[in-house]
């Protein structure tokens, strides 16, 4: 069990951020990208549920002068294409990964993910563990039940109706209001919502949400459930990061995989909610560049998968508080 720790911010210059699409599938398949000359490793960065790649913009300047970094719009969420009809499944967002990659002649890379993106970095590391070198897990689901009672109630009935009002009934001082009413939410958080509901004046932006909140949650918690696999990663370097006042996934999902992966490595951000990125850019740049440079890339193949399935580990039989927790 390893813990590694980072300080400061990275210094200038920093790389510019070009916005690119391409089309897969025929769907605009947006993203940001930075330090695509810079010669270091393939880094995708993965947004969390009604987020964007925007999300990664203090970020990516930064972490641009290390490695060629992509962050990505996932289908229905920012600048992507929103079909009413789309797979939002963590199945085909990994598979929309893979695609993308492959597009851009990428052989490899590691896979960054933020919450909700941190299930499909999972899922992508799972189904696609030869494109996999590193994996980093920010405030990221499907690491346990527990989740903020405001998203459960997002696979009620009616939602869609709901998202389509709230943006005209969230005005700025009501969002202040929030922030003093609930301390745990720390700005970044309320910044970082605000924008998401914003987002919802987009019908299919709306559709999107409503699709993918239901397929991996229901009014108990998390549907899925990842720790079950983290063994098929015990080869792959694995870096966890969470904000110890996050009030959307609790910091004890975080620091529990950390223990069920022995060789990962755990980063705790003192005070940061559930947007430690946001909130420290610089250091969390500094941190995943020392990851980078710290580690040495997975190199899976199928005989490795194999092995790892045919060891797989007795499943340990959970309490009820756990599950819940």
């Amino acid at each position: 069990m390893s813990t590694i720790s980072a300080s400061g911010p990275l210094h200038p210059p920093r790389r510019p951020v070009a916005e690119r699409e391409v089309l897969l599938h025929g769907r605009r398949v947006a993203f940001l990208e930075a330090g695509a000359d810079s010669g270091g490793p393939v880094v995708v960065l993965l947004h969390g549920l009604a987020s964007s790649s925007q999300t990664w913009s203090a970020v990516l300047p930064h972490l641009g002068r290390h490695a060629h970094v992509i962050a990505l719009d996932l289908l229905g969420h920012g600048r992507s294409d929103k079909p009413r009809s789309g797979d939002y499944s963590l199945g085909a967002y990994a598979a929309g990964l893979r695609d993308l990659l492959i597009t851009l002649e990428l052989d490899r890379a590691t896979v960054v993910g933020h919450s909700f993106g941190g299930g499909v970095a999972m899922q992508f590391a799972y189904q696609f563990p030869e494109l996999a070198e590193r994996l980093v897990l920010v405030a990221s689901g499907g690491l346990g039940k527990g989740v903020n009672v405001a998203l459960r109630a997002a696979t009620l009935p009616g939602t869609p109706w709901v998202l389509r009002a709230l943006p005209a009934v969230t005005p700025p001082w009501l969002t202040r209001l929030a922030g003093r009413m609930v301390p745990a939410l720390d700005r970044p958080d309320l910044v970082e919502m605000t924008t998401a509901v914003a987002s919802f004046t987009d019908r299919g932006a709306r559709g999107a949400f409503a699709q993918t909140v239901r397929g991996a949650l229901n009014w108990s918690g998390q549907r899925l459930e990842g720790t079950e696999r983290l063994y098929l990663l015990a080869d792959v370097p694995v870096l966890l990061v969470g904000g110890s006042r996050d009030s959307v996934i609790p910091v004890e999902h975080t620091v529990g995989a950390h223990d069920l992966l022995p060789g990962s490595r755990l980063e705790i951000f003192d005070g940061a909610g559930h947007f430690p990125h946001v909130e420290q850019p610089g250091r969390f740049a500094a941190l995943l560049v020392r990851f980078l440079t710290g580690t040495s890339a997975a190199r899976a193949d199928l005989a490795s998968l194999r092995r790892h399935l045919q060891a797989a580990p007795t499943p340990v039989v959970r309490s009820p508080q756990q599950a819940g927790s």
